[in-house]
């Protein structure tokens, strides 16, 4: 109550206040909404055909999708976490601060983050496709969209490192331990939770990555074996089957597996997070 009065004392400071809140409830709103209309068109239409082993004209099966989604992701992270993390422990631990090829790196990264995945599609066709004669396969998927999510993971990164105080080197210098063993011991363990953050984040994209993947793993939808056969992932299954136009139904049966699926491997994580937070 004291702070409503504070607040009516400054008319500017009540106005943001408000704003702030509509904002808030719009947003809030709007994911309700959304997420309420695809259960609510979505459950009905899910049948025991849409995860048969194989995939038909007549059972238009997503099991195989959820497959290959899972072995893209999977293999999209083995190729990225590890260069992503890399790349930040360089630019904060070993590099000079405030030099010119930090900043140049730094200004590289955010450039990409913001390049649209259609751009990386079209590069990942030309180079892996194309160029290396690789044709539609996973493993063109998967190089595409480790260039996508890299910059994320090592911004991420970065600034979970940049938010450990010097005091823990200083400190860690100081008992004997080296550059190398106070990183893994010390550091990492320090900035871990806000390093699972990118990755995270970096899942929901390869997850919901659409476009990227038409152009370089293709449109197929069986199970794959191997890194070069052409698959489809969950979110390219829901776009063929909407742009096809004779297939809505399991469309929005398809789109309630893919809000269930990003929501458990999101909640998956978060809890791998504060388990490792914790120890």
């Amino acid at each position: 109550m004291n702070k409503f009065k504070t607040y009516l004392k400054h008319p500017f400071s009540f106005i943001m206040l408000i704003l702030i809140c509509l904002a808030a409830l719009v947003t809030v709103a709007s994911i309700i909404f959304i997420i309420i209309y695809i259960l609510e068109k979505g459950i009905p239409n899910l049948t025991p055909e849409l995860f048969s082993i194989n995939y038909n004209s007549k059972n238009q099966s997503m099991l195989p999708s959820i497959i290959n989604t899972v072995y893209i992701t999977f293999f999209t992270l083995l190729c990225a976490v590890p260069i992503g993390i890399f790349s930040a422990i360089y630019l904060v631990e070993y590099a000079k601060r405030g030099s010119k090829l930090v900043k140049v790196i730094r200004i590289t990264t955010e450039t990409l983050a913001g390049i649209p995945s259609i751009v990386f599609g079209l590069f990942g066709f030309l180079a892996f496709v194309l160029a290396l004669g690789w044709g539609y396969s996973m493993i063109a998927g998967i190089l595409t969209l480790t260039m996508m999510v890299l910059p994320t993971i090592i911004r991420t990164t970065e600034e979970a490192l940049l938010a450990v105080p010097d005091s823990y080197r200083e400190g860690s210098f100081g008992l004997g331990a080296g550059k190398l063993r106070t990183i893994f011991k010390i550091i990492l363990p320090s900035a871990v939770s806000g390093i699972l953050s990118g990755v995270i984040l970096a899942i929901g994209r390869i997850v919901g990555e659409t476009a990227a993947l038409i152009y370089t793993s293709g449109t197929v939808a069986e199970m794959s074996t191997s890194l070069m056969d052409s698959a489809r992932t969950l979110s390219v299954h829901l776009y063929c089957l909407l742009s096809e136009g004779l297939f809505t139904n399991q469309a929005y049966a398809t789109a309630v597996i893919l809000l269930v699926l990003v929501v458990g491997i999101n909640a998956l994580s978060n809890f791998i997070a504060k388990k490792i937070a914790k120890t």
